[in-house]
């Protein structure tokens, strides 16, 4: 049996800035964190303009260090899928506690009945209990739908038994002599 190995985590370089407006930085911040700051820094602070104007020595630390903590956290690779950051696998679990998810039938053959998805309630099954009692209770209520699970039409699932076969340059040369004939028999 041959044992295949993935190098491409020891290729995933980072690049870093080691100096920003004239202060040196050090070993260097990656880029990508800076740059995601920055972007969640200009959407945070719009509406915190909005709702308490200009920022005084009390409201600076609601301007700056919610964006400040997203970014250091979420930066940081995951401990259940490695490849991943932490704010990758935030934004996914919101979306599907927001949007919900569509099966994948027959490979994308077919697209998902509306009875095929899993509802919002179930989605959200664990977590109501303690928003349904508070004030937006009803809305919410109303938004996660009925109690009741939705039918579905879907059967078992469905098992893959897929074999790999590796083949050597001799049986390649062999596959492309056949085709070889092939052609020439055909013209």
């Amino acid at each position: 049996m041959r044992v295949g190995h993935t190098y491409t985590r020891h290729f995933q370089l980072d690049t870093r800035q080691h100096e920003l407006l004239g202060m040196d930085l050090g070993e260097g911040v990656p880029r990508r964190a800076l740059v995601m700051g920055l972007s969640l820094y200009l959407l945070w602070v719009p509406p915190m303009l909005l709702l308490f104007g200009l920022p005084t020595k009390i409201t600076f630390t609601f301007y700056f260090l919610p964006p400040l903590l997203t970014v250091v956290y979420g930066m940081q690779k995951n401990r259940k899928v490695d490849r991943r950051w932490n704010l990758t696998r935030w934004s996914i679990g919101a979306r599907y506690l927001a949007l919900g998810h569509r099966p994948i039938i027959c490979g994308g053959r077919r697209a998902a009945a509306r009875s095929e998805w899993i509802s919002r309630r179930a989605r959200w099954a664990g977590r109501t209990e303690l928003l349904l009692d508070s004030p937006l209770g009803g809305p919410l209520e109303r938004w996660l739908g009925s109690d009741e699970p939705v039918p579905s039409g879907a059967g078992a699932p469905v098992r893959l038994a897929a074999r790999p076969r590796l083949y050597g340059p001799d049986a390649v040369v062999k596959a492309y002599g056949r085709k070889l004939q092939q052609q020439e028999g055909k013209s």
